[in-house]
C-alpha cells in the first residue's frame, strides 16, 4: 500500500471514500509521523484522540452509507492562534499559556464539520509576529528543508512556519494559517508547498487570537492548488459572531479548476522588480509568465506606483491595531498573572506583560502605540492610512488592464535560523512582495515554481480581485502543472 503520508487532502478524502484504506489507519500513520518529528518543533500541542475520533466517525459514516464531508477521513494541522474547545490555545506566548478555551473558533468549527480531525496545535512566531518563526515562547521551528552542503537549521518562515513544517514534512497533509502580511504566503514559499489568503472577510475571524484586525485572514496551506481549493471550500462561509464577515455563497472553487487561462490577462507590475532580490527568484519570475503563456494567457505589464510605500504603512497600521488588541492582556481574566506580594493593579499590568510578552511583541505594541498618541497619530496612523487606500486604488486600476497579476512571493529563499535576529528591518523586508495585497483585501496565493542552486525552495505569488480566489486557483493550477514541482526535503529529522 502506499506510504499515507505521502498523500495530501484530496488523495486521502477520495481514497477513504474509495476504501481503499481507512481514515483510522491515516490518522495513525500521521499521529506515528508527528511523534517521529518532535525535532522539527513544528507543535506545541498533539491530539492524536481527536484526529482518531475524527477518523472513526469518518469510517463509522461510510459504512453505514451516509454522506461524507468534504474533508472526511483528512487530519490536519491547526495553527495556535485558532481557539480549541478544551485544548491549550497560546499563539505561541507565555501570557496566554495553559489557557484552554470553552468555546471553539468557527474556522475550526467549520473544518470538524466538514469531517476533519486535529492532529495537534502548531507553533508560530509570537501572537502572528514574525517572518521566520524565531519569536514563539515555545522555541523556533526548524523547517524540513536544509540548504545544500550544510546542516544549519533554516527558517520555514513566518509567522505560519509550523503549518509549512508540518506540511513539507509530510507529518501533516494540510494545515491552517492566518495572513495579516504575508504570514501564510512567505512560510508557503518557503517551504515549497501552496498557501492562498483568501478576500478579506472570506473566511470568520471569530475565535481567531487578534494581530490587526483589519489585515488578518485565515487561509489553508497544502502540498497542491487542489488541496488549498478543498480545504478553503470548509473553512469559508459568512457568520454572524464576526462583522467583517462576507454575506455571500461559498463557490465550489474545486469542481471549478481549470488550468485553461486562455482570454485571460496575467499583469506583471514592473514595482516589483526591486533591488535586493535574488536573481534566481527573478529568473522563476520569468518562467512563470512563460508558464502561463503557455496556458493560453496574455502576458501584459502594469503598475502599482505606491507598492515602495505600502510596507512602512503596514508596519504603522499592523502594530497600531496590534497595541490595542493587545491590550486585553492584563492578567485579570486569563492567562498568566504576575503579582508580586504588596503590588497594585499598575503593577500587576506591568509585571505580567513583561513576563508574558516576548521581544518582537513588544517592540510592535511600542510602536503602536507610539503612532496612536495624541502628538503622532495624524504623521503616522492617518498617513498610513491614506497610502492604504492609494495601494488599493493602484489594484482597482490594473484590474482594467488584467484578471490576475503575476509576482515573487518573498525576495530571497529561505534563510538560517538566527541569521537575521538582530536586524528586524531586513526581517520585515521579508514580506515586502506580501503586504500589497493585504493591505488590499485581495486574495493571493504562493505556488511552488522551483529550487535554486542550493536546493531550497522558490516560491511564485499570485493576486486576484475581490473574491475571485478561482482565478487565482487557476493561474496557481497552471503554475503547478507546468512547473512539475514534486521535490521533498530529504528527511534527516
Amino acid at each position: 500500500m502506499t506510504e499515507l503520508t505521502t498523500l495530501g487532502v484530496k488523495a486521502i478524502r477520495d481514497g477513504v471514500r474509495a476504501g481503499d484504506f481507512t481514515a483510522r489507519e491515516v490518522a495513525e500513520s500521521f499521529n506515528s509521523a508527528v511523534a517521529a518529528a518532535a525535532e522539527l518543533n513544528a507543535f506545541i500541542v498533539t491530539t492524536p484522540d481527536h484526529a482518531l475520533a475524527a477518523a472513526d466517525a469518518a469510517d463509522s459514516a461510510r459504512a453505514d452509507g451516509k454522506d461524507m464531508g468534504p474533508m472526511a477521513g483528512v487530519p490536519i494541522g491547526m495553527k495556535d492562534l485558532f481557539a480549541t474547545h478544551g485544548v491549550q490555545t497560546t499563539a505561541a506566548s507565555h501570557i496566554l499559556e495553559g489557557f484552554k478555551p470553552q468555546y471553539e473558533s468557527t474556522v475550526s468549527q467549520n473544518l470538524w464539520d466538514a469531517g476533519a480531525g486535529m492532529l495537534g496545535k502548531l507553533n508560530l512566531d509570537q501572537f502572528a509576529m514574525g517572518s521566520s518563526n524565531e519569536t514563539s515562547y515555545f522555541g523556533n521551528v526548524s523547517s524540513p528543508w536544509r540548504k545544500e552542503g550544510t546542516n544549519k537549521p533554516m527558517s520555514p518562515g513566518g509567522s505560519s512556519g509550523g503549518s509549512s513544517s508540518a506540511v513539507a514534512a509530510r507529518i501533516a497533509p494540510a494545515a491552517t494559517g492566518t495572513d495579516t502580511g504575508g504570514s501564510i504566503r512567505q512560510p508557503a514559499a518557503f517551504a515549497g508547498i501552496c498557501g492562498i489568503k483568501p478576500t478579506y472577510g472570506r473566511c470568520s475571524r471569530w475565535g481567531v487570537v487578534a494581530f490587526a484586525s483589519s489585515l488578518d485572514q485565515a487561509g489553508p496551506m497544502a502540498r497542491s492548488v487542489e488541496d488549498c481549493a478543498i480545504m478553503l471550500g470548509a473553512m469559508a462561509g459568512f457568520d454572524p459572531k464576526d462583522a467583517t464577515s462576507l454575506q455571500m455563497d461559498v463557490p465550489d472553487w474545486e469542481s471549478a479548476l481549470s488550468a485553461d487561462l486562455k482570454g485571460k490577462k496575467v499583469g506583471i507590475p514592473k514595482e516589483y522588480r526591486m533591488e535586493g532580490t535574488d536573481q534566481a527568484i527573478l529568473d522563476s519570475w520569468d518562467q512563470g509568465k512563460a508558464w502561463l503563456k503557455d496556458a493560453g494567457a496574455e502576458i501584459v505589464d502594469i503598475s502599482l506606483p505606491h507598492t515602495k510605500y505600502a510596507l512602512p504603512a503596514y508596519y504603522i497600521i499592523a502594530p497600531a491595531e496590534a497595541s490595542s488588541n493587545l491590550a486585553r492582556y492584563d492578567g485579570v481574566r486569563y492567562g498568566l498573572r504576575d503579582l508580586p506580594e504588596g503590588a497594585g493593579l499598575q503593577d500587576m499590568y506591568a509585571e505580567t506583560r513583561a513576563a508574558g510578552f516576548g521581544d518582537e511583541v513588544k517592540r510592535r505594541i511600542l510602536i503602536g502605540t507610539y503612532v496612536l498618541s495624541a502628538g503622532f497619530y495624524d504623521a503616522y496612523y492617518n498617513q498610513a492610512q491614506k497610502v492604504r487606500a492609494l495601494v488599493a486604488r493602484d489594484f482597482e486600476q490594473a484590474w482594467a488592464q488584467c484578471d490576475v497579476i503575476l509576482a515573487p512571493t518573498t525576495p530571497t529563499a529561505s534563510f538560517p535560523l538566527g541569521s537575521l535576529e538582530n536586524d528586524p528591518l531586513t526581517m520585515y523586508l521579508n514580506d515586502v512582495f506580501a503586504v500589497p495585497a493585504s493591505l488590499a483585501g485581495l486574495p493571493a496565493m504562493s505556488v511552488p515554481a522551483t529550487l535554486n542552486e542550493d536546493g531550497l525552495p522558490l516560491g511564485l505569488q499570485l493576486v486576484g480581485k475581490p473574491f475571485d480566489e478561482q482565478m487565482v486557483l487557476n493561474a496557481g493550477l497552471a503554475i503547478q502543472q507546468r512547473s512539475g514541482f514534486d521535490h521533498a526535503p530529504e528527511k534527516w529529522w
